[in-house]
């Protein structure tokens, strides 16, 4: 766990409104896009791509770790570009972020298993989080989904 503190930035990609308690059953939404992603080659409709790092973003949150947020895969961008129909631009504010670090494994269980870590963490932590936006980076270390390493970043409030 380490932390950082990163400039605004564009993010382009598909997605969706969903909530961890909607996830948590049949309805869930977030495995459909990640199939969504990779059928339809969403990432060759991305434009002005900063790398072919996959980000997957939370963002627009209601409340809380409760409530309902926008879930999007794709990728961070150069700068402001104009994107393709069906594509979304998102901005992502400046922020501080607190880095948690899977274990290496299948993706399919690494990445809940540190989600379920830092919930853990915020709930007894003096750190809080902001909702202003946090994500999953899928880089060259998740390039084998069966021993991918994957970094997920919390924005923090500043102190």
């Amino acid at each position: 766990m380490r932390r950082v503190e990163l400039d605004s930035f564009y993010f382009a990609g598909v997605g969706t409104k969903t909530s961890n308690e909607k996830e948590l059953t049949a309805e869930g939404v977030i495995p459909k896009m990640w199939e969504q992603f990779y059928q339809q080659s969403i990432s060759e409709m991305i434009e002005n791509k900063k790398d072919n790092t996959v980000l997957a973003l939370y963002s627009d949150y209601e409340s809380d770790v409760s409530g309902a947020y926008f879930f999007r895969i794709g990728h961070q961008l150069q700068s402001r570009s104009d994107q393709k129909e069906g594509v979304v631009l998102k901005e992502i504010p400046a922020a501080e972020y607190i880095i948690f670090t899977s274990k290496k494994g299948p993706i399919s269980e690494v990445v809940p298993q540190l989600w379920q870590e830092i919930w853990n963490y915020f709930s007894t932590s003096i750190e809080i989080r902001s909702y202003s936006g946090d994500f999953e980076i899928y880089d060259e270390r998740a390039g084998n989904p069966n021993e991918a390493i994957v970094d997920i970043y919390i924005a923090i409030e500043g102190r």
